[in-house]
């Protein structure tokens, strides 16, 4: 499920998974910057999927992007198989290709950042879970290979 930008320009769509939430943000291609969109707050599964299912109808994305979670020396522990499980899961459901991005610490970054802007606290919690999302999805655009770059 790795792959990078194509030559094509395309929104993307990334999600910080959460049993509880999930985070997402949007970005395309072309500008190669990310932005948060919402955040899912729900435990079932199919409120879950049916969320996301919107997300996709009302933005057609051409990727999508999976935080994937690991402790800090990269080491899987029981999230990152439930990671790999949903992100397979919404690539199958919506014909999608999707990639994996290492988020190790981007809960606790967004937390500082929003921290920062005076957005912490109990009330800045959804807040958190999609500015994660969207520092995973500019990880992913920073990583991957820019096409309009000449080598």
């Amino acid at each position: 499920m790795t792959g990078s930008a194509g030559s094509k320009d395309a929104t993307v769509l990334a999600f910080d998974f959460g049993t509880r939430r999930i985070g997402v943000a949007v970005g395309n291609t072309l500008t190669r910057t990310a932005c948060p969109l919402t955040t899912i707050d729900a435990q079932a599964a199919e409120v879950r999927y049916a969320a996301i299912a919107a997300l996709v109808r009302a933005w057609r994305p051409g990727r999508l992007i999976v935080g994937l979670p690991t402790h800090a020396d990269g080491a899987a522990h029981a999230m990152t198989a439930r990671a790999r499980d949903f992100a397979a899961a919404i690539g199958k459901r919506h014909a999608l290709p999707v990639d994996l991005v290492d988020e190790r610490w981007t809960s606790e970054v967004a937390r500082d950042e929003l921290l920062a802007a005076g957005r912490g606290g109990r009330s800045g919690r959804a807040m958190r879970d999609e500015k994660a999302a969207q520092i995973i999805l500019q990880a992913w655009f920073d990583e991957t290979h820019d096409v309009r770059r000449t080598p």
